[in-house]
């Protein structure tokens, strides 16, 4: 399964504890990477400052689903979080 453009759930929903340039203390669960850019894609995706965890995480049906609603409420799921429709 290919990334879906415009998506960024997986930038998104799950906690981040690893540091990055701009989340030195990791990112909350629900909170939008500060490395997203405007057209939600990653300003260190291709820089070894990028999180290990961001690049193992690839797409897949089970977490994406077809479209954006239903991979940001799986990921919401799964994180824990109640306000997913908020994100």
């Amino acid at each position: 399964m290919e990334c879906r453009l415009g998506c960024a759930a997986c930038c998104i929903v799950p906690s981040i504890s690893s540091s990055s340039p701009k989340h030195p203390n990791g990112k909350r669960a629900g909170e939008k990477c500060k490395h997203l850019t405007d057209d939600l894609l990653c300003d260190i995706f291709d820089s070894p400052d990028r999180p290990a965890v961001c690049g193992g995480f690839t797409p897949e049906k089970l977490f994406c689903g077809d479209c954006r609603e239903y991979a940001v409420e799986t990921l919401a799921k799964l994180e824990g979080l109640s306000e997913w429709q908020h994100l």
